[in-house]
């Protein structure tokens, strides 16, 4: 079990040794596998090198040492900075990806210049800080990016270093403007409430108050109060044994979902004890390193989220995107006799069954101690990959996940589950945006089209049991619909029934159990194609059949989840 700061020690040095003989010759760039992203190679490899730093400079900073990565980041951030040494990260250009890597670097240069900025030479340090300034003179997204401007520009405004003050301003204005209360904000103005607002709205607010209070007491100060609202409810996202609920994009950073945790430890926020604190984080990791095959053979992480899946990827997950996650590593920054380190991981505090999330547009009902959240489901254009399948299900749950589709034509490549999915014309089609919806303490109701002629207004009621859908259908057409339960892993050692009857469908392992129902439609058996559900690799999805005729359909279909 971890405990101590040796047992999180080792646990980075799992992660992050395996590494070592995979750095460039120059140490700039580091090479973990051959898939591609929507940014060029150069940046995807220097990506690879800085994400390490997300573990590193809390080990450093807490005291630690290890003399080969601190020669190895050394070294790479002084050729990686120069141009003339064959190892030079480029140029930057708007919306660059290099962007979101200087905040890991920014991250060392504030917590721990002694390793990372000491060391190198005054024309090394130049070199540097020329690289770093480049981002003040291209745009960066009206999103979780302005953040990273800010850490740069803190770090080089620490540094005594040319820095933006007029951009770092800016950049508070237009995060201020994502803020909806209750300590949740909205990524950009797409408006979506993800792990974005807590592995990096309040990670970097939290950092920021960290390292720059003495220059800006004021707003340190407010992002502190904001964090420790959020967990109140952030914190319904969290199962008894540690998961928490997948839902919406860049899963494949895994353990960074608990990374808001660490830095409220960081920066001395205290929206629950230490020991809640600290169960929170020892039971999430403690779920990521058992059976769960998220290395490849060389002990390198993998793209995907329970196991190696690049069908759930979004277009920006490079091989080593995933060591975003080592986020999670930030208390490793605390002084050796804070009272982490010998706090008793303690168990969550007694939450509300069902609890409405109003900033963030959901119902997280919590209960058997696992977490079903119920979103309305409104989000963006932003096409990365699989976007609908993670923000516009009926349900999400820390015991089935969720799946994403590998085609559209039949119902096996849909893996529609938690959701209505209309067979029309050869192809199936879900819901692709929500049109609007009504948040109740008790129910969410949701107005929604799968295809032009097809009107839908689904009313969700969660339940101790799981929860029931109501559905309105007005259709154009006459055509199938399936609305479809969890997907349930059916591989070999999960020990997998199922069956269907007039009535209902239901399938069984031996940790879980979906059953649907209804008085209206014929139970089915969906068997998943394999490889689309993130938490096992081969599922099969109960369902309900039913047949729509042209005009007004009413049917509802119940639930139960186990």
């Amino acid at each position: 079990m971890l405990n101590t700061k040796k047992d999180f020690t080792a646990l980075l040095f799992k992660l992050i040794d395996p590494l070592k003989d995979k750095y460039s010759k120059k140490h700039a760039f580091l090479d973990v596998g051959s898939h591609r992203t929507w940014y060029d190679e150069q940046a995807a490899r220097m990506e690879a090198f800085a994400r390490p730093l997300w573990g590193l400079v809390p080990f450093w900073t807490g005291g630690q040492e290890n003399s080969d990565f601190e020669k190895i980041y050394t070294d790479g951030i002084a050729n990686g900075t120069n141009p003339q040494s064959g190892e030079y990260w480029g140029f930057c250009r708007d919306n660059d990806q290099r962007f979101v890597e200087m905040a890991a670097i920014a991250y060392g240069l504030l917590l721990c210049p002694q390793k990372l900025w000491e060391p190198l030479s005054p024309a090394q340090r130049e070199n540097l800080s020329l690289w770093l300034y480049s981002i003040n003179v291209h745009r960066v997204g009206d999103n979780n990016w302005r953040f990273f401007r800010v850490l740069v520009n803190s770090a080089l405004k620490k540094l005594g270093q040319k820095y933006d003050s007029e951009k770092t301003e800016e950049d508070f204005a237009k995060i201020e403007s994502c803020y909806l209360g209750e300590g949740w904000y909205k990524d950009g103005p797409e408006g979506q409430r993800d792990y974005y607002i807590s592995f990096a709205y309040h990670f970097y607010g939290l950092i920021y108050a960290h390292t720059m209070a003495d220059e800006d007491a004021k707003r340190c100060k407010i992002f502190k109060e904001r964090a420790e609202v959020f967990a109140k409810t952030f914190i319904y996202w969290f199962a008894d044994t540690g998961e928490a609920v997948p839902y919406g994009r860049s899963l494949t950073y895994r353990f960074a979902q608990v990374a808001f945790w660490s830095a409220c430890l960081l920066a001395d926020v205290k929206p629950f004890s230490v020991p809640v604190i600290k169960g929170i984080i020892v039971r999430h990791l403690e779920s990521w390193f058992g059976d769960n095959k998220i290395f490849d053979n060389g002990n390198v992480l993998t793209v995907g989220y329970k196991y190696n899946q690049l069908t759930m990827a979004e277009n920006y997950n490079a091989p080593g995107s995933p060591y975003w996650g080592l986020k999670v590593f930030a208390f490793l920054a605390l002084d050796d006799n804070h009272e982490f380190w010998t706090a008793r991981a303690a168990k969550l505090p007694l939450l509300e069954d069902l609890k409405m999330i109003k900033p963030a547009q959901m119902l997280a009902a919590r209960y058997r101690g696992s977490v079903t959240i119920y979103p309305a489901g409104m989000q963006n254009d932003f096409s990365c990959g699989q976007i609908p399948a993670k923000y516009t299900k009926f349900a999400y749950s820390t015991l089935f996940g969720f799946s994403v589709p590998k085609g559209n034509v039949s119902l096996s490549e849909a893996a529609c589950d938690s959701t209505l999915a209309f067979e029309l014309d050869g192809l199936i089609m879900t819901r692709l945006h929500s049109k609007s919806f009504v948040l109740n303490e008790d129910s969410l109701t949701i107005y929604w089209s799968p295809f032009t002629g097809i009107e839908v207004e689904t009313k969700i009621v969660p339940k101790e049991y799981g929860h029931i859908r109501k559905h309105k259908v007005i259709s154009d057409y006459e055509c199938k619909a399936y609305d479809c339960g969890f997907a349930v892993s059916c591989t070999d050692s999960a020990k997998c029934t199922h069956k269907a009857d007039s009535t209902s469908a239901c399938a069984e392992n031996v940790n879980s159990k979906c059953t649907v129902q209804s008085d209206t439609g014929s139970g089915e058996i969906i068997n998943a194609v394999p490889n689309t559900n993130l938490v096992s690799p081969k599922t099969v999805i109960p369902a309900i059949k039913y047949l729509i005729k042209k005009g007004t359909n009413i049917f509802t279909t119940y639930i139960y989840e186990v």
